[in-house]
């Protein structure tokens, strides 16, 4: 079953270390992951164990207190933060269960922790690390250390002030601004059932764009968007469609939002600097 778990599950590939496990016993059950939990859809396998590791007996349940959860996936402030709450809220069917490690929960906590109090909320005590099992018995452990190796590790948003949201300026201080930063961006806003949603629509264009390519770049920027929630709820008061331009910097690996401007659609200086910026040379 273990070899099996290795073949099946990319997600959990090279995670599993093996000693022993317990047994589940009869009280559990295999079920299909609900369509709600999108968090956990691709990750190798289509049925989970109910009751989960998380105590939930009912599907109604794991789909409530899953939800709450899906928005801190989307941020992708762990690379293994979606492995680590999916075999929690929905653990593979096995014979036996598989925890986290507890090193995979210490790495998902000490980046993701902050993003959730950046929204107000502290990590909660049903995810306290010490629940979970060492390394060195049967669990998911973190590869971190191989991971960087694998993969490009790319600059991440901060939680952070939100920048002044400018509506009257001159073409001439909106270079000023593009000079004293490094990347450009347009974000669109549109209204979708009621709701605030930011959607990334044209590319980064950055000053200084170093070794990172436009499709990382843009996700970069719409992770700041989502760890930054509530700076982009303060952009406009309306809920009719915007377009911003979001103008900041890449220090030290943290992507900060400096400024950000309204695009209105009769915008000569917002228009005149960026036909101006081709040309422009700073000082």
């Amino acid at each position: 079953m273990l070899l099996m778990a290795k073949i099946l599950v990319f997600a959990l590939s090279g995670f599993l270390r093996v000693v022993k496990g317990f047994d589940i016993g009869l009280s559990t059950k295999c079920v299909e992951i609900p369509e709600e939990m999108d968090m956990c859809h691709e990750i190798g396998y289509s049925e989970m164990r109910l009751p989960n590791l998380m105590g939930h007996t009912s599907m109604a349940e794991v789909i409530l207190k899953s939800t709450t959860w899906q928005h801190l996936v989307h941020t992708d402030c762990h690379p293994h933060v979606r492995t680590f709450l999916c075999s929690l809220f929905a653990p593979i069917c096995l014979d036996t269960f598989i925890h986290p490690c507890r090193s995979m929960c210490v790495g998902v906590r000490d980046s993701c922790a902050p993003v959730l109090a950046c929204h107000g909320h502290s990590w909660p005590d049903s995810l306290d690390c010490d629940r979970f099992p060492a390394d060195e018995d049967m669990c998911l452990a973190s590869l971190t250390k191989e991971y960087k190796y694998l993969h490009k590790v790319l600059p991440k948003p901060a939680c952070q002030t939100c920048p002044a949201v400018e509506e009257f300026f001159t073409h001439k201080r909106v270079l000023e601004v593009f000079c004293d930063n490094n990347f450009v961006k347009l974000s669109k806003k549109r209204t979708l059932l009621g709701d605030q949603e930011y959607n990334i629509e044209c590319q980064v264009e950055f000053i200084t764009q170093g070794s990172l390519l436009p499709y990382e770049t843009q996700n970069m920027i719409q992770q700041w968007l989502l760890i930054n929630e509530n700076c982009t709820q303060k952009m406009t008061q309306t809920h009719r469609p915007m377009v911003y331009l979001l103008v900041g910097k890449v220090e030290e690996g943290i992507i900060l939002v400096n400024q950000v401007y309204r695009w209105q659609r009769r915008d000569s200086q917002l228009t005149l600097a960026t036909q101006k910026w081709r040309y422009h040379k700073c000082l």
